[in-house]
């Protein structure tokens, strides 16, 4: 099991917000949602194209909010192929160990 670090995620995420408490949320909301629809392309990803269109937004996603356990994922998954479960699997696990991280 792969537990999230939130280090330079979350100093990412302080500099972009600063004090404002709504904006942080805000900022950690988009990011759980955006990371759940680019899990969602993957999951039904069929063909090369599109599986590795979605690992490569998934890289820009984590790489934009500085998570780097979450890059390292997404390099698996272009690399696989399309609908590796044990890839999808370990994002999942990436997903389900943030949201909760959050709580």
């Amino acid at each position: 099991m792969m537990l999230y670090e939130n280090g330079a995620f979350d100093a990412t995420l302080a500099a972009a917000a600063g004090d404002d408490a709504a904006l942080l949320g805000e900022l950690r909301a988009a990011f759980v949602e955006s990371l759940e629809r680019q899990v969602d392309l993957l999951k039904r990803s069929r063909c090369d194209g599109n599986w590795k269109i979605a690992a490569m937004r998934l890289k820009g996603l984590a790489a934009s909010f500085h998570a780097n356990d979450l890059i390292l994922l997404a390099d698996d998954a272009i690399r696989a192929a399309p609908g590796e479960p044990t890839i999808i699997r370990q994002i999942e696990v990436f997903l389900a160990d943030f949201t909760a991280a959050q709580s």
